[in-house]
């Protein structure tokens, strides 16, 4: 592996700075550690049913195991947590419905959930109303911080950027031409527009930039496929960037085998895909293939395989896989838990505050930090597709790299910082104007 140069932007090293501040900050004591009688309720908001089951059912159980090991461990100021399931099924609708239950009916005291952007967007406003904590684990298309949320999967810095910059590389194979394929929704398409600005700022012409987005579950791939093999067919080394998401994968990646497209030829790297569904796919024509993301199960740090220990041995079941958006959980509910022993409360102001700054192991041999813009440190990994269906790491950051949640490649965001610290409070702070507007704060 070799290490690519990460530009350190103004932007970031303001990040950077106020993490530090934020991590010596320390908040006055809120009374003695909170008795009671009672649970400390635990929302658990994934879809165990429809087109995105494949990926979040999983993130479900990680959580039913993080839950009952803290308990094993006492709990959290003398209570038991006690996890509250609900199914969303999909439907974009029904998430804010079910998250209205779980605060509103069920009184939890913080929700870790959703998996699509269109889900995240739904949920948002009732959080803000009711004031209460998500955790949102997977990787999204930035543009967004707000107060009750904390992003725990990777911003398009963290995951997007670097796998552009990776293909342009020589060792990423000199990428000249760029497929842009997503499922039609929020998440793939400012995702694509701001790689669509990036690109174009790097001097990728237009004509050599193809983008194409489907619908949820879609499953006939094969003019799409012949499309995009016509379009590498013009003599210069094409790519595809895949942002697309849930069961659609499995119909892609076997229509790319049908076509004979290897990793060689037009090489693929995908942002929603892992092992979780490559577990129920013949992986091996896909082998070369890439996936960018901030954790693979073939870490080979201690910390990893021993989250692989107990993961096999609580779903009693060997084969199964990790991911990076249970680590993302992992991290964001350890975090959630030095909080509240931090504030010495359960109560979501006083949590919320007690976050920034706080720091956790992350599952590849590091440390994540939460920073004032509610979005955590990761690195970022490129790996390739191995027969057995786990990754290769080709690629990867020599540290962690700061989120930038509004992008600076994008006009109206790139002078746009976040910091919900007091007394700036502030989801979107304007750094010419010295202003916060009203856009994402």
């Amino acid at each position: 592996m070799t290490g690519m140069s990460m530009a350190i932007t103004r932007r970031n090293m303001l990040r950077a700075t106020s993490a530090l501040v934020g991590g010596a900050l320390t908040l006055g004591s809120f009374g003695a550690l909170a008795q009671g009688a009672g649970t400390i309720k635990v929302g658990i908001l994934h879809s165990l049913s429809g087109t995105m089951a494949i990926s979040e059912t999983t993130l479900k159980d990680v959580m039913l195991m993080l839950i009952e090991e803290q308990n094993k461990k006492g709990g959290v100021l003398g209570r038991k947590l006690e996890a509250v399931v609900v199914d969303p099924a999909s439907n974009w609708p029904l998430f804010a419905e079910k998250a209205r239950e779980l605060i509103s009916k069920e009184k939890v005291d913080a929700v870790f959930g959703c998996w699509t952007s269109v889900s995240r967007k739904s949920v948002l406003p009732v959080f803000e109303e009711l004031n209460s904590i998500l955790f949102y684990p997977v990787q999204y298309e930035g543009e967004e911080s707000q107060r009750n949320i904390f992003y725990t999967g990777a911003a398009p810095n963290q995951q997007a950027i670097p796998a552009v910059d990776y293909l342009m590389s020589k060792e990423g194979g000199s990428v000249k031409r760029w497929v842009l394929a997503g499922t039609d929704y929020v998440y793939p398409r400012t995702t694509n527009k701001i790689l669509e600005a990036y690109l174009k700022a790097k001097g990728v012409a237009p004509a050599d930039i193809m983008i194409n987005y489907t619908p949820f579950g879609h499953s006939d791939w094969q003019t799409i496929v012949a499309d995009i093999k016509k379009f590498g067919s013009a003599g210069k080394k094409t790519a595809v960037v895949s942002t697309i998401n849930g069961d659609a994968n499995v119909p892609f990646y076997k229509e790319l085998g049908n076509a004979g497209l290897k990793a060689t030829d037009i090489p693929v790297v995908a942002f929603s895909v892992g092992e979780e569904e490559l577990a129920g796919i013949d992986t091996k024509p896909l082998v070369g293939h890439l996936a960018a993301w901030n954790y693979f199960q073939s870490s080979d740090d201690k910390a990893n395989k021993d989250f692989i220990a107990k993961w096999k041995a609580f779903t009693k079941n060997p084969k199964r896989v990790t991911n990076d958006p249970m680590e993302a959980h992992v991290i964001g509910f350890n975090m959630w838990i030095k909080a509240i022993e931090k504030a010495g409360t359960t109560a979501p102001d006083a949590v919320i505050d007690a976050m920034v700054g706080v720091s956790v192991p992350n599952l590849s041999g590091g440390l994540s930090t939460m920073m004032p813009n509610h979005h955590i440190t990761k690195p970022v990994l490129i790996g390739e597709i191995q027969a057995d269906g786990q990754f290769n790491t080709v690629w990867q950051t020599s540290g962690t790299v700061v989120a930038e949640e509004w992008s600076p490649h994008l006009e109206g965001s790139r002078d746009l910082i976040s910091d919900w610290r007091k007394p700036m409070s502030c989801g979107n702070f304007n750094v010419k104007t010295g202003k916060c507007g009203g856009k994402g704060a």
